[in-house]
């Protein structure tokens, strides 16, 4: 088979037994990988009733069709299981070089299952695999790991690693690769502790065989010359994503402050040009990638010794620096290494960290909570214990290891109405509240409240940002073609940016592998994903799906008070008109459950009977579902 290494790796880690069985070619082209493969996997084999953290959830690492294929930035690697955090499927995905490596060794899918009795890395160079002995790294932070690591195996080792928050099941632990890449959210990091699987080493120097290469090669080149002069190209290696950070500020959709506003004074001081004079090393690129947006970085702070990392990137410098009330590039670069090294992810590491300081402005919690210390906006010491509280799940630490939902469950007292998170994942950094098409993508995806499934920004100011109209059919289009990347394992950057159009995607599926494949096959590959996970939450946690799709009140009913989106809100009434016409879009429900005729025609009959005998098949659409569901739109860039 073309495109793939050709064996799927399934590792018991109670017994130690290592199974290999041939990639079946109609799986492969079924589900293209990665997001794909884990998607069925996860839903097939693992028990409705399983313990994320337990020994019946499955722990899978899987490349895409793309990955390693020197297709424009295949890099790309997935991880996925259930989540401990939303109780629902989950798959996060990195860049880097570890993807690849996988391929070359040979394997399309590395499937992890049950406990092992004692710490262990899986060690993989080519067709040796092995199991091997990590009581002497647990306990270390992700970074120092890999660092250790490669002084023990070798330069030429990909290594990914966890940290004490995953070792410690933190519900967004993370995993860690290239000192500083990440596979960051729905605690896949935690499911990884989990298993008592410290890290995995891989060396891989096989061959990928290519259905036509001279195309593939020229196909490439081709798309090199021509993005090189782009004009979005300079500003994304100059700056990577951190370049957002005006642009956020200037249009109001910047956390400032746990998202109480949406203008962040100060956010001079930790801009993508504060990051370039003040802290930037030298730039980073993943494998076969020419944009190079990663940035290696110094963080010097007075007292503290000088700490080195991957970043920080826009996200973090939302999270950890605008919500948690910074204004100096240097402490939120730190805060970015103390994230990365205990294993955290930044995303929802930085959002709980800026709820807890609120709640901490409001005295719902005080320094007896915090053993003495305390949790003031824009102060990096007081970040610096509290992320180590949450990583050691120590004191109220344990509390707010579980994420924003679950604490203000405990906390009480009107926490959850400016708790900022979908299904139990934070927000990424994004304020919504003069974005409804973003609010609806963040209440309506699959994991939880994340960017990477849909990301509207752009396409609420195209459409209009004070109307909730023709947003819906946006989304649906965007939750399909964003996440097929992650199917494919190549960076959607190049599509958002450089304008490398999806259709150019598949030209390279088909160079590899020699199928005859077209965009609208893989649109509806990623549709079918999407109603599988969809099916998979609601069999987890329960019907109706509609009940699962809520906003905090904070993105609803509390107007900005600050900035160019000063007064702005999305009101309730235009969610639900939002998710009245999602759901119609989707031919689901009005309850928000899938219907026999949508799954049936993504291929998933046996998905639709599962559903009707628990009760949460959705009732027939008078007239039918809609033949095209979601309305094409390419976001614009900023």
């Amino acid at each position: 088979m073309y495109g793939f290494g050709g064996t799927v790796l399934r590792i018991n880690l109670e017994t130690g037994e290592i199974r290999r069985s041939p990639t079946p070619e109609s799986f492969a082209r079924e589900w293209l990988g990665a997001r794909g493969f884990v998607a069925k996997t996860i839903y097939d084999e693992v028990p409705r009733n399983a313990d994320p953290l337990g020994p019946e959830n499955l722990f899978i690492v899987a490349p895409g069709v793309l990955t390693g294929s020197f297709a424009p930035c295949g890099s790309k690697l997935g991880f996925g299981c259930v989540s401990p955090l939303t109780n629902g499927h989950a798959d996060s995905n990195m860049g880097g070089h570890l993807g690849p490596e996988i391929k070359y060794a040979g394997y399309d899918m590395i499937v992890l299952e049950r406990i092992s009795p004692k710490p262990v890395y899986l060690f993989i160079d080519d067709d040796a695999v092995e199991l091997r002995p990590a009581e002497q790294y647990w306990g270390m932070g992700s970074l120092d790991l890999e660092a250790r690591m490669k002084k023990d195996l070798g330069e030429d080792f990909q290594i990914a690693t966890i940290g004490p928050a995953g070792e410690n099941g933190v519900g967004f632990a993370c995993i860690t690769h290239d000192f500083g890449r990440q596979a960051g959210r729905c605690g896949v990091g935690a499911v990884m502790g989990s298993k008592r699987l410290k890290a995995i080493a891989v060396r891989g120097t096989k061959s990928l065989a290519v259905h036509d290469l001279p195309g593939l090669t020229k196909h490439t080149y081709d798309i090199i010359q021509r993005t090189k002069p782009h004009p979005n190209m300079e500003p994304w290696q100059k700056y990577g994503t951190a370049l957002f950070v005006s642009w956020a500020n200037e249009h109001g959709c910047f956390p400032s402050r746990n998202f109480q506003t949406t203008y962040h004074e100060g956010w001079e001081g930790i801009s993508g040009e504060k990051l370039a004079e003040e802290v930037l090393v030298t730039h980073k690129a993943c494998f076969g990638c020419w944009m190079n947006c990663g940035k290696y970085s110094r963080a010097r702070i007075p007292g503290k010794p000088d700490t080195y990392l991957e970043g920080p990137e826009y996200e973090t410098i939302a999270l950890c620096g605008g919500s948690c009330g910074m204004t100096d590039i240097h402490h939120v670069a730190y805060a970015n290494y103390l994230c990365d090294n205990l294993g955290l992810d930044t995303m929802s590491g930085g959002n709980v960290t800026g709820f807890a300081m609120e709640c901490y402005e409001r005295g719902i919690i005080t320094k007896d909570d915090l053993e003495g210390h305390e949790l003031r906006w824009g102060n990096i010491d007081d970040f610096e214990h509290f992320v180590g509280m949450i990583a050691a799940r120590r004191g109220i630490g344990e509390l707010f290891s579980h994420g924003t939902r679950a604490a203000a469950q405990k906390l009480g007292r009107g926490t959850i109405e400016f708790a900022e998170q979908a299904k139990g994942m934070e927000f990424s950094g994004y304020d919504t509240r003069w974005y409804s098409a973003q609010l609806l993508s963040y209440c309506t995806a699959d994991i939880g409240a994340h960017h990477n499934r849909s990301w509207a920004i752009t396409a609420d100011i195209e459409l209009g940002q004070d109307t909730p109209v023709g947003k819906a059919p946006v989304v649906i289009y965007l939750q399909h073609i964003r996440p097929l990347f992650d199917t494919w394992c190549c960076c959607r950057l190049f599509w958002g940016e450089l304008d490398v159009t999806p259709e150019e995607h598949v030209d390279a599926v088909r160079h590899l592998t020699g199928w005859d494949i077209t965009i609208e096959e893989c649109m509806l590959t990623s549709e079918r994903i999407w109603n599988l996970t969809r099916a998979h939450y609601l069999e987890r946690n329960g019907g109706p799906g509609r009940k699962h799709d809520v906003a905090p009140l904070r993105q609803l009913e509390e107007r900005i008070p600050t900035g160019p989106a000063e007064g702005r809100k999305v009101g309730t009434e235009n969610f639900e008109y939002m998710l009245n016409d999602y759901y119609a879009n989707r031919g689901w429900d009005a309850e928000g459950n899938p219907t026999r005729e949508v799954l049936e025609t993504l291929g998933l009959p046996r998905i639709a009977d599962r559903l009707e005998k628990l009760g949460l098949l959705g009732k027939p659409i008078p007239g039918g579902i809609p033949k095209v569901r979601g309305q094409k739109l390419k976001p614009k860039a900023m």
